[in-house]
């Protein structure tokens, strides 16, 4: 076996040993009166309902609240890994990233317009904040394609554009504050910054169907290479409109979520260096998984009133 190979094969068992570990831990970790035990026997009673027993304040804690933000976290980590992994591999840019290009957040500002305007919230209009997020991003990702393709256009200049629109973005939400109702305001906060708290097993299907879908799309060129063709610039914005999908169904759900997009890739490459591109994507969609959890697991120990903010890393 050749370094390389037992690099990759430590860096899978490390990533999925990560995974494992923060998710055990996450399952135990809350301000709730109950043992890991207890929250253990919560999940086993599922299966073995002879064999183990389980109360009903665990079984609301580990069933309705921590696994669906654990398996939201996991969701969000893969959409927003591999998202970054194709913003970087399109752009030929190293710090591309759905964050840094500002996607995830006009993509938000989507969001804002359809709640303070619609009428709409992630429990009654989840389709109607669903599309503003997705036409919001894929005007973002047109935008930056347009600009990428001028010679002025070095990668630093355009996350430097990236970083003005994340800044402009930012100040949207306030100015739209003064034209909503109270409740429509409240709504909208929550996609100011990442927010894993409002995960449920409603939300779950959305999520993982998305990522169903893309990871179809982005092997139907490998499968069907007539689809597209040879034309380079077709085949790179395919794939961004791909990586702006996973981009905004996520922010729909999750809010605005920083550097795990941009890091995923990067890591990979410091850690694993492989010339394919699906294994580079298969260990990014890794990557992007325990960094989520763990912060996830960081805010019980940080904020005491139990709120699971992410966007703030």
């Amino acid at each position: 076996m050749s370094i390389s190979a037992a690099r990759v094969i430590l860096f899978v068992i490390v990533l999925l040993l990560t995974i494992v570990a923060l998710v055990s831990i996450s399952i135990t970790s809350g301000h709730a009166d109950i043992t890991a035990n207890d929250a253990y026997s919560s999940i086993l009673h599922r299966f073995f309902p002879d064999q183990y027993e389980s109360s009903w304040l665990a079984d609301i804690c580990v069933w309705n609240l921590r696994l669906p933000r654990i398996l939201l976290g996991i969701l969000a980590g893969i959409s927003l890994g591999v998202a970054g992994a194709i913003m970087q591999w399109a752009l030929k840019n190293p710090f591309a990233s759905p964050y840094t290009l500002g996607i995830s957040s006009v993509a938000a500002c989507g969001t804002y317009f359809a709640i303070i305007f619609g009428g709409a919230s992630i429990r009654g209009g989840a389709f109607v904040i669903l599309g503003a997020t997705v036409i919001s991003a894929l005007i973002a990702t047109a935008s930056i394609l347009y600009i990428s393709r001028r010679r002025w256009a070095t990668p630093a200049r355009v996350v430097l554009i990236g970083v003005a629109v994340v800044i402009i973005s930012s100040l949207v939400p306030m100015i739209l504050m003064y034209f909503g109702d109270a409740e429509a305001v409240k709504e909208a906060v929550f996609w100011t910054i990442g927010d894993l708290n409002r995960a449920s097993w409603d939300v779950l299907p959305y999520m993982a169907g998305t990522i169903m879908l893309c990871a179809i799309l982005l092997l139907l060129p490998i499968v069907i290479p007539s689809l597209i063709g040879a034309d380079e610039r077709r085949t790179r914005t395919y794939a961004m409109v791909i990586a702006s999908l996973l981009v905004a169904t996520t922010v729909c759900f999750t809010g605005t979520i920083g550097l795990i997009g941009l890091l995923g890739l990067n890591l990979v490459a410091i850690t694993v260096v492989t010339p394919l591109i699906l294994p580079m994507y298969a260990f990014t969609t890794m990557r992007g998984v325990p960094g989520l959890l763990a912060y996830l697991l960081l805010a019980y120990l940080i904020v005491r009133e139990g709120r699971k903010n992410a966007g703030v890393t």
